[in-house]
């Protein structure tokens, strides 16, 4: 009962935020200064050949195709009927380019950059802080220092660094872009063999970081159980020091658990830049590129699948926390 009344609960915050995320993701778009309408006319004007006559009627034409010619609040409820039927609508900038189909050819570099770095960086970062926080001496002044270095460096200084001496002064890596000129994606070995090679700077300035702050918070968690009185209890009663660790990592690991879904939000505002120093052609570059051209529907597509997908980041670590922790449980229950 107490589990059912969690997650219920959980839900409930789960829809109030999707609904506030939908209306702030449509509005906030058009809180940019200039139309997108403007930029396509002014475009056309520039490259000659188009009367006064003319540039009115595409301008008209445009605001109607665009739907630009009716109330925010129309507008607003088109989205959603839109969105219901998964239709993202079409690019302004690159009409007439589905959204569907610019997000679809972006998305996956972005999930195959992310996902290997918050697994990664979240294993070897507690992993890290833990046996720091058991074996002491040395090891944890050296093993704290370098991680708290590495959480202090913002996601994108860390890939100006990496860019400039591993790609640039040493020449090891390319420096931007996803795969070489002349290949196109493919599912082949020629092509992942070339595309890695491009993967590895963005990788690495995502998950340095990630790291550095999965080992600071873990180590920290660590170093106080090691202090509580079940530990010290233990280890009166003779049990082994292999036993009393395990006993150890598991509640420390319950805040990380918690912290992680907070992490991932970081992590994820962090690869939209770090995408845009390596010219990586995910959705960082995607949305970067929107905005400049005040794309009001690839900006909203681009934000929310970013919004939900942190959503439910944050709904399944709640969920995860609320079955390993009996603490929830209980208080849930009424019996804490």
């Amino acid at each position: 009962m107490g589990l059912t009344r969690y997650l219920g609960r959980r839900v409930l915050w789960f829809l109030g935020t999707l609904v506030v995320a939908l209306l702030l993701n449509f509005f906030l778009p058009r809180l940019i200064p200039g139309n997108p309408v403007d930029s396509i006319v002014s475009n056309l004007s520039r490259g000659g050949g188009v009367g006064g006559d003319q540039l009115r009627m595409i301008y008209e034409n445009y605001n109607r195709e665009f739907g630009l010619d009716k109330p925010v609040w129309e507008q607003f409820f088109i989205y959603l009927s839109h969105l219901v039927h998964g239709d993202l609508g079409t690019s302004f900038a690159q009409y007439p380019a589905s959204v569907n189909t610019l997000v679809g050819q972006a998305l996956p570099w972005s999930v195959v950059l992310q996902v290997p770095a918050i697994l990664i960086g979240w294993v070897v970062g507690n992993v890290l802080g833990a046996v720091a926080a058991f074996r002491g001496g040395w090891f944890d002044r050296g093993a704290f220092v370098t991680s708290l270095f590495a959480t202090s460096i913002p996601y994108y200084c860390l890939a100006i660094l990496l860019l400039f001496i591993v790609g640039v002064q040493m020449g090891i890596l390319p420096i931007g872009g996803a795969y070489s000129f002349g290949l196109s994606p493919e599912l082949t070995l020629t092509f992942f063999g070339d595309a890695i090679t491009y993967f590895w700077l963005p990788f690495w300035s995502l998950v340095v970081v990630f790291i550095g702050g999965q080992a600071v918070g873990m180590r920290s968690m660590a170093i106080y159980e090691l202090g509580a009185d079940y530990v010290n209890y233990g280890r009166g009663l003779g049990l082994s020091d292999n036993r009393i660790t395990r006993y150890v990592f598991r509640n420390a690991m319950l805040p990380q658990v918690t912290g992680l879904a907070l992490s991932i939000s970081g992590l994820v505002g962090g690869a939209l830049v770090t995408e845009l120093v390596f010219s990586y052609p995910g959705v960082g570059t995607l949305l970067f590129n929107a905005i400049g051209q005040v794309d009001y529907p690839v900006i909203s597509a681009v934000t929310l699948i970013i919004t939900i997908a942190v959503l439910l980041a944050n709904f399944a670590v709640d969920i995860v926390n609320g079955l390993i922790d009996p603490r929830i449980r209980a208080a849930q229950a009424g019996e804490r």
